[in-house]
């Protein structure tokens, strides 16, 4: 009960506090933007790696369809007809 109070009061002093004016703009977060970039670049080197990886493995990569990806002497593109 005691944890209900304490939020109680704790919105009733924001709502007390004086708000910012419509004037007011806000600051972009550049840690937050720096942390992204840096995350997103970690997951593209991740991949990367895993692709190498996967390539010196001999696995084949998966397509856009979630079938694998056809190479080699095999493959024949899906857009030619079949031939009868």
């Amino acid at each position: 009960m005691a944890a209900g109070l304490c939020r109680l009061r704790y919105a009733l002093q924001w709502a007390a506090s004086p708000q910012p004016t419509e004037g007011a703009v806000a600051t972009p977060n550049y840690g937050y933007e720096k942390r992204q970039k840096e995350l997103a670049k970690k997951r593209k080197k991740e991949d990367k790696l895993r692709a190498k990886a996967d390539r010196k493995a001999g696995v084949l990569p998966e397509s856009e369809h979630g079938q694998p990806a056809e190479t080699g002497e095999g493959a024949t593109p899906e857009t030619t007809p079949p031939q009868a």
